[in-house]
């Protein structure tokens, strides 16, 4: 990572510098390393809403645009789904991509 850091430095956003094509090589060994040996677990939507109340420090009656107090903690508490409406107004509550929630 050190040398990527490095190359980066030299090689800045130029697309022509003779070192881009080490660059692209390094950057894609990593990524292939991390993919192999430290994978990103993989979040459900409902995973996501629960990290995004934690981190803002919100609870179900905050949320009141996807539903009642009792619907959301239904749903925080995996007894219920997300449908589409409500993935939609989330998305556009925490202002990230509908997919974020799917």
């Amino acid at each position: 990572m050190k040398a990527l850091d490095d190359l980066l430095d030299i090689v800045g956003e130029s697309e022509a510098h003779p070192l881009k094509g080490l660059l692209d090589i390094m950057a894609d060994w990593i990524e292939g390393y991390d993919h192999e040996h430290r994978p990103m677990p993989v979040a459900s939507g409902v995973d996501v809403l629960r990290s995004m109340m934690r981190e803002r420090g919100l609870r179900p009656g905050d949320l009141s645009g996807i539903g009642t107090q009792a619907v959301v903690a239904e749903i925080v508490d995996g007894k219920r789904q997300l449908n589409l409406r409500q993935i939609r107004w989330l998305a556009e509550h925490f202002g990230v991509s509908v997919e974020t929630f799917i």
